[in-house]
């Protein structure tokens, strides 16, 4: 794993075609934007986890992950 120390306002570059820019730190938070093509996919790894569980109900999606 790279670990990386950056300031609000600054950036990292992952290739030619992603940015991510560090948008706020907070006390317990970082908020981060992300400039990337369209078709690539972007998650939180939370989802991640939870759509490879199966699902209890009939497909419908949980509500915590629609609102996240």
């Amino acid at each position: 794993m790279l670990v990386l120390s950056r300031k609000s306002g600054e950036k990292i570059r992952i290739g030619d075609d992603v940015a991510i820019t560090v948008v706020r730190i907070g006390p317990n938070t970082v908020r981060l934007g992300i400039e990337a093509p369209r078709d690539m996919s972007i998650l939180r790894e939370e989802l991640c986890e939870t759509e490879a569980q199966p699902r209890k109900d009939s497909g419908m999606q949980d509500a915590s992950a629609i609102a996240g």
